[in-house]
């Protein structure tokens, strides 16, 4: 679980320095790494309403997740989503439900991380901050990241493997 917590922050950091406001709802780190862009706006433009209050902590997950499906499938079958199917459209939302959800239950865990994040990938928020590309910038912290854990972790040679043989270390806070 702590892993997942350092994983979403780390998105979070790196977006939150290099804007200034963020206007999306959707918290871009819960996102599919199949996702575009596009379709995450799509997702947005239909579910908006609903992640609002899930946000504000009128709705749980259960409700938020079938409300929102029931918005993207009937978009879906109108032809409303520029060709893009509920099978990527629902784990968006989904996933962004979530991460909102978790973020409302548990702030503490979430602040703690964030500090901790902060001070190990400040060179890199400042590098984002300089103008550095926030692809560039997520890969380099993960890599950061996972080095803190095993400092012989290689990026690249692991993510070029097929998922079933790659070596990820386990991260948490302590």
């Amino acid at each position: 679980m702590k892993k997942k917590i350092f994983t979403l922050i780390i998105a979070a950091a790196l977006t939150a320095a290099s804007t200034t406001a963020l206007a999306a709802p959707i918290p871009r780190e819960s996102t599919p790494l199949n996702a575009t862009e596009e379709q995450t706006q799509i997702v947005e433009n239909l579910v908006g309403d609903i992640l609002d209050k899930v946000q504000s902590g009128k709705l749980g997950y259960t409700l938020a997740a079938g409300y929102a499906n029931t918005h993207i499938r009937k978009a879906v079958m109108a032809n409303q989503t520029n060709g893009h199917g509920y099978g990527i459209l629902s784990p968006i939302a989904q996933n962004a439900i979530r991460v909102m959800r978790d973020r409302q239950l548990r702030p503490d865990a979430y602040a703690q991380a964030e500090q901790e994040l902060k001070v190990l990938l400040a060179d890199i928020i400042n590098e984002v901050k300089n103008g550095m590309d926030m692809n560039t910038a997520i890969q380099t912290a993960y890599e950061k990241i996972y080095q803190s854990v095993n400092p012989s972790f290689n990026y690249d040679e692991q993510f070029s493997l097929d998922t079933c043989y790659r070596d990820i270390p386990i991260v948490g806070m302590e």
